[in-house]
């Protein structure tokens, strides 16, 4: 199996190497990374100026090509022009801190996934509770274990997926749920300060999630220690609305 990596905490990001490593069971992994860290810049690509690569060794092999652009980047030129034969899935992870909820909409990790599939490719994205201590080594066992199931799924062919991995997971033996990702709103609270100049300035607070209180959902699942995968898409219409509409009668 042809597999291409990325991931949006950069290319020297623990995450990454652990994946690699465990992917590498599994078949030809080609390595394009952002060059610096890119969390957050969800589906955002480069186009005004010219994307440099430069080749990062290690052991005295060609192991990734590091891009200064996005997550998105990564994948598009790793498609286009730096994997050697077209590859037959995209990762991107392992993410330092959960993807879960409404996060999957800013998250350059998920992005990254996202653009393997508007190619056709199965595409998978994977993230890991955060922690400074956290156990990437863990994580990517279980990764590549769900990503082996995923990949050789005739249904799975061409789509994309969210994975999300507690710490408990790392721990001890975890189930797996197949969820929706939460629509809760959250993450909007602001630190106001000032500068030397008296000039306010604002920091996000990176407020948690609140306790899930509609259905049952990758940030409940999570909460109570399960993996989670979930399958997304990414053509964003409202089906149901669009129908009610066609009987607006909208004019100019």
């Amino acid at each position: 199996m042809r597999i291409l990596l990325t991931n949006d905490d950069g290319v020297y990001a623990p995450g990454l190497a652990a994946l690699e490593a465990q992917l590498r069971h599994l078949g030809e992994v080609t390595v394009v990374a952002p060059a610096i860290e890119q969390s957050g810049v969800g589906h955002s690509i480069t186009y005004l100026t010219p994307l440099v690569c430069r080749p990062i060794y290690r052991d005295e092999r060609h192991w990734a090509t590091a891009v200064d652009g996005s997550p998105a980047d990564c994948v598009k030129l790793g498609i286009g022009e730096l994997c050697k034969h077209p590859p037959e899935l995209v990762v991107s992870g392992i993410n330092a801190g959960l993807n879960a909820g409404i996060n999957v909409l800013y998250s350059g990790t998920v992005a990254a996934a996202i653009e393997g599939a508007f190619f056709g490719l199965t595409s998978i994205a994977v993230s890991l509770e955060y922690d400074p201590h956290a156990d990437y080594t863990a994580a990517a066992v279980i990764a590549r274990n769900l990503i082996t199931q995923l990949a050789h799924h005739p249904s799975a062919r061409g789509r994309l997926f969210n994975v999300n991995i507690p710490l408990l997971a790392t721990q001890r033996a975890c189930a797996v749920r197949v969820v929706p990702m939460g629509t809760n709103c959250y993450g909007n609270q602001y630190i106001r300060r000032q500068d030397p100049k008296g000039r306010d300035y604002y920091w996000a607070a990176g407020d948690p999630p609140p306790p899930p209180t509609d259905r049952d959902t990758d940030l409940s699942a999570l909460r109570s220690g399960f993996v989670t995968v979930t399958p997304l898409q990414f053509d964003l219409t409202e089906p149901r609305l669009m129908e009610d509409m066609r009987g607006w009668q909208l004019d100019l």
